[in-house]
This record gives structure tokens, sequence and C-alpha cells, in this order.
């Protein structure tokens, strides 16, 4: 099979959010990621762009002056970081825990085998998956 492929120098995934603040709480005090930079006055637009640095995949968080209303997609639309270590994994838990963010189901019973489930202050799922990845 012939697949096109192309060429991109980035990814980056972005999301509005009611919950700024506290959004940019649970990614970058509790998850770890680092504020890779921040804009305001964007045609009403504030945001911040967490990543891990040198990576060339971010996450974008955006609120606009008459707000951002984002309801959160269903319980299996997930952001998924692979940590082979346990360890690292029990650290970000922790923080998360001590932030009011517990555990939760998830929808797939994959993502219990191996990983941990916590919901960001939106109601968006993310798993931290105890593997290598892909």
């Amino acid at each position: 099979m012939d697949f096109n492929t192309f060429s991109a120098t980035q990814i980056r995934i972005a999301r509005p959010t009611d919950h700024f603040k506290q959004v940019i709480e649970f990614y970058e005090q509790g998850i770890g990621l680092k504020r890779l930079t921040e804009f305001t006055g964007h045609k009403g637009y504030t945001g911040v762009i967490l990543g891990l640095p040198g990576a060339a995949y971010h996450l974008e968080f955006t609120t606009h002056t008459s707000g951002s209303p984002c309801p959160a997609p269903t319980k299996d639309n997930l952001l998924v970081f692979y940590i082979p270590e346990k360890t690292e994994i029990n650290k970000i838990t922790k923080r998360l825990k001590d932030m009011g963010y517990s555990q939760v189901a998830p929808e797939n019973g994959y993502w219990k085998e191996k990983g941990v489930t916590i919901e960001d202050p939106d109601g968006w799922r993310v798993v931290f998956m105890n593997t290598k990845g892909i």
C-alpha cells in the first residue's frame, strides 16, 4: 500500500478553556510540563503553550475575553502520556491527588491494565500509561 507522506516541524494540540488558571496548574505543576511561551491580546485571546523541552509537540490552552465554552468530549477522548518508569507515574499522580485530582475509571478497560486516568479541570481525560509506547 502506498501512503503519501509530508514533512512537519511541529505538532500542537490547541484547546479553549473556561478554567484557564486551573488547567495551567494541572498540566504545569501537576504533570510537570514546561511553559514554552504565552501570549495575550491576540484578537481577545490569551494563551499558554506547554510541552517537554526540545520536543516538537505541544499543548496550547486559550481563553477569550467573551468566554471559551468548551464542554468535555466523551470519556474516551484521551491525551495519553507513555511513561516507562512507574515511579514517574506515581510522582505525577501523587502531585495531582494533592491538588485534588483523583484517578477515574477509564471508559475503555485497556487503559486500566497499565495506566492511570485522571480528569483535568475541564473534564478532559489524561492517561499515564506505564509502557514505552509504540
